[in-house]
């Protein structure tokens, strides 16, 4: 997928995957992480997320990356937040309080940027990719945050064949395939949400779970 597409969708407010408040699942299992105050998250695929709000809420430094500037400006004026902005190579950096929004192709963050990141949340980054741009997200992941990262990933798991994506079915097996020789994974909660997805309710699709693991980095 070319960022073209999730620039003309956020363009055209073709924005169904955007949530009107915070995840659930979020609220429910980020305690379990106990990370100490100022510990700074990474949200890969923000888009103008809510949950970046909750995330600093707790006392936590958000570090998200969004592709779409009209997306990360959106969240600020949505927010009432007058951001700083600056320059660190390809991206444009805004940044106000305990949040900072990397503008910018996610492929191209190294290694020094997140330094000092020592947690994940992924609500809308792995089911944003079709297959093969997953196994490489994962790999880019994987040689960015250090040993001891802890994160908390959400999917939706459903018949490919029955729906086009995205959002984009991914299996458990998969987040094992991709995830398990590298990070410790936990089931926190597995939910079948078809009867409140309309969506994939009209488009014929039988079956809907969404899980939420904890991640743990080796």
């Amino acid at each position: 997928m070319e960022p073209k597409f999730w620039q003309d969708r956020w363009a055209s407010n073709q924005i169904g995957f955007h949530q009107p408040k915070v995840n659930p699942y979020l609220q429910r299992h980020w305690p379990q992480l106990a990370l100490a105050e100022g510990t700074q998250v990474l949200v890969p695929l923000c888009g103008k997320s809510l949950d970046l709000m909750w995330l600093a809420s707790q006392g936590l430094r958000v570090l998200g990356v969004e592709l779409s500037e009209q997306a990360v400006e959106a969240f600020f004026n949505e927010q009432d937040l007058v951001p700083r902005i600056t320059q660190r190579g390809t991206f444009a950096v805004y940044q106000a309080g305990l949040i900072e929004v990397w503008c910018g192709d996610f492929f191209a963050l190294d290694a020094e940027a997140l330094a000092d990141c020592a947690a994940l949340y992924d609500r809308a980054a792995l089911i944003a990719l079709p297959s093969l741009m997953r196994v490489r997200y994962a790999e880019h992941l994987n040689s960015l945050l250090r040993s001891g990262c802890e994160g908390l990933l959400i999917t939706l798991d459903y018949d490919q064949t029955q729906k086009a994506g995205p959002p984009f079915a991914v299996t458990d097996d998969e987040v094992n395939v991709l995830f398990g020789s590298r990070w410790t994974l936990e089931i926190l909660e597995e939910q079948d949400i078809l009867v409140d997805s309309r969506k994939f309710v009209q488009a014929g699709v039988t079956r809907l779970e969404e899980r939420a693991y904890r991640l743990v980095r080796a």
